[in-house]
């Protein structure tokens, strides 16, 4: 099979397709980061990304969202040369494809698309006993939207190698100020204690990342997003990349074929409530 190449993700087709949709058919029956996994660690590995593809901007990042694929940026050349090393035979092969500018070199950027993909549905968020404790006495707060650089800077600190790249986060901050991204802000008093973030489109969030500075904040964070997707008449989060602490609070793994077709649609930006909430309100669902 010789190299799978494309102009953009318009046109983007996923390698091995068939190989692809033969395997979602045998998990047909199956129900409903990283990445996002600890709170709001690196990325899990799969087994390969499904492309490299150098274009970081906003189009493009949005562009491969409506795909259900999510970019992994290396931060030097060390790691950029790894992932050449790694998955140029299957570049050649074409199972592996490349996206963009044939003069661009693609290897700074692995794009992938976990398959199965862990979702939460909106409704379906559980928070475990500590956590509904500090929800009864900690008098905390949730907004959503209000600081989105705060919690964008928090979910990268001290994350090596860190994959929110300066160039990833920039289109990031576009594409928040264009409606799609957005944030969910966890607070003590005007202290910012946890926090989550990720892209919205139509009737979910693809959540790219999180983060708690005090236990229990980061999958409170991830309750209040899925409390706003919900009053905004959305039904299902993705998680992304799986893990015990999405697991913990109800991801579930979906063949990604399945998840394909809910983003098969013209998308539409999310219009969530914004202002601030007071957190203990999230206790009935938690114990229902």
């Amino acid at each position: 099979m010789p190299t799978s190449r494309f102009p953009d993700w318009e046109s983007f087709e996923f390698p091995a397709a068939a190989e692809h949709a033969d395997a979602a058919g045998t998990d047909a029956g199956t129900d409903v980061d990283a990445a996002a996994a600890g709170d709001g660690a690196g990325p899990v590995a799969e087994d390969a990304p499904v492309a490299f593809c150098a274009d970081l901007s906003p189009a493009s990042v949005l562009g491969a969202y409506r795909r259900g694929i999510i970019p992994l940026p290396v931060s030097d050349e060390y790691f950029r040369t790894l992932n050449e090393f790694r998955y140029e035979d299957q570049v050649a092969a074409g199972t592996i494809a490349l996206v963009g500018d044939e003069a661009a070199d693609p290897y700074w950027v692995a794009w992938w698309s976990p398959d199965p993909r862990p979702v939460i549905g909106a409704g379906d968020v559980h928070l475990g006993r500590n956590v509904r404790k500090r929800l009864r006495r900690d008098a905390l707060s949730t907004t959503a939207d209000a600081a989105f650089g705060e919690v964008a800077e928090a979910c990268r600190q001290d994350r090596e190698p860190r994959w929110l790249t300066d160039p990833l986060l920039e289109s990031l901050i576009e594409l928040h100020r264009a409606g799609w991204a957005h944030s969910f802000e966890v607070w003590r008093g005007d202290e910012l204690v946890g926090g989550a973030m990720g892209i919205g489109l139509d009737g979910l969030i693809s959540g790219d990342s999180l983060f708690g500075r005090q236990p229990g904040a980061a999958a409170i964070a991830v309750a209040d997003m899925a409390d706003r997707l919900s009053a905004s008449g959305g039904t299902l989060i993705d998680a992304q990349w799986d893990g015990p602490l999405l697991r913990s609070l109800g991801a579930a793994p979906m063949p990604r074929e399945r998840y394909l077709r809910l983003l098969d649609r013209p998308p539409e930006p999310l219009s969530l409530p914004a202002g601030r909430l007071p957190a203990d309100r999230l206790l009935p669902a938690a114990q229902a």
